[in-house]
């Protein structure tokens, strides 16, 4: 009996030291405010219903409520204007050794254009209409068709017009001559303008990035995968997994309560490995999910929160999160 009471207090004190170590309870938040990342600039929102990696998302697009085109310089400019930190956006070599901003593997969904967009030269895909193929009734009506003429912006461009803002750049292959391209353009910049940018995609390219730049934040499926898991089983110590140091964590907002120290111990502790938390919508068992996209999504955000917000709807969330700060006040 004397052993059980002493496995069971032995257990008791175990359980407490855990909770303790993992509690954010008795954790004061940073003083820093939400980190807002605007997911391909400002965009226009479609339905995501049965979407699929190959699914034309301007064929399914809602009925407009701004004028923006992803992955724009105007669309940028506006989501910065709303209230975003850092700004996501998407690119692809072309056969002339530049990059193109764009989103889609192919132009043949939103542009007049034919073929795989890393066919072609910068110039040919400068020429192309990237608002063609928008429509949000079943091709009746093309609201975007001709206004997006040239539209099509050179990663050049956006490192040009926006010097001192923040970036998220998206590599869409898994080809790792893509992650030596991409570094030799950037390993150009000033280093308080490299500072500001961070890189993720596919595994075998971002792994060439993380090496080539070490000092840039990185981030792949495997990266990510490997963070969350090692964390699961490693986090309650503190420690924290080399996955996900100098990196991004994407958590969903229905598997976050589950991660060690969430959400102000979490945040710090990665903060401390140079890593930035974001929260996204559910995890539904697919790949990455998307970003909170209503304001209602706010009120599964914790309070005094002080990580990132992912969010395809920064015209939305920016002006909540404002007049929240406001209120708060």
């Amino acid at each position: 009996m004397k052993r059980l009471r002493r496995a069971a207090l032995a257990l008791i004190v175990a359980a407490t030291a855990l909770w303790l170590g993992n509690t954010s309870l008795f954790v004061a938040p940073d003083a820093g405010a939400i980190t807002l990342l605007a997911h391909r600039g400002l965009g226009q929102d479609f339905d995501r219903e049965g979407l699929t990696a190959t699914t034309c998302t301007a064929a399914r697009m809602r009925p407009p409520e701004h004028p923006y085109l992803e992955n724009t310089l105007a669309s940028m400019r506006a989501a910065f204007d709303y209230g975003a930190d850092i700004v996501e956006f998407d690119v692809h070599p072309t056969t002339d050794g530049r990059f193109a901003v764009f989103h889609d593997w192919t132009v043949d969904c939103r542009t007049d254009g034919r073929g795989v967009t890393r066919e072609h030269s910068l110039a040919q895909l400068k020429m192309l209409d990237i608002g063609h193929g928008y429509t949000a009734d079943d091709g009746r009506t093309f609201p975007f068709r001709g206004r997006g003429a040239g539209q099509m912006p050179s990663l050049d461009e956006v490192l040009e017009q926006f010097p001192d803002k923040s970036f998220l750049i998206h590599i869409k292959s898994n080809d790792p001559e893509e992650g030596r391209l991409l570094s030799a353009r950037l390993k150009r910049l000033p280093v308080a303008q490299l500072s500001r940018l961070a890189v993720y995609g596919g595994t075998p390219p971002v792994a060439v990035v993380r090496g080539e730049l070490p000092g840039v934040r990185t981030m792949s499926g495997s990266s990510l995968a490997g963070c969350v898991l090692r964390y699961a089983g490693l986090g309650w110590s503190g420690f924290t997994p080399s996955d996900c140091r100098r990196s991004l964590l994407r958590v969903p907002v229905n598997i976050a309560p589950w991660l060690w120290g969430w959400p102000h111990r979490l945040v710090r502790r990665m903060a401390a490995d140079d890593t930035l938390v974001f929260m996204e919508d559910e995890y539904t068992g697919g790949g990455f999910g998307t970003g909170l996209n209503r304001v209602a999504d706010l009120d599964r955000v914790p309070a005094k929160y002080a990580g990132g917000i992912w969010t395809d709807r920064i015209d939305l969330i920016g002006p909540a999160i404002r007049q929240r700060r406001q209120a708060s006040r």
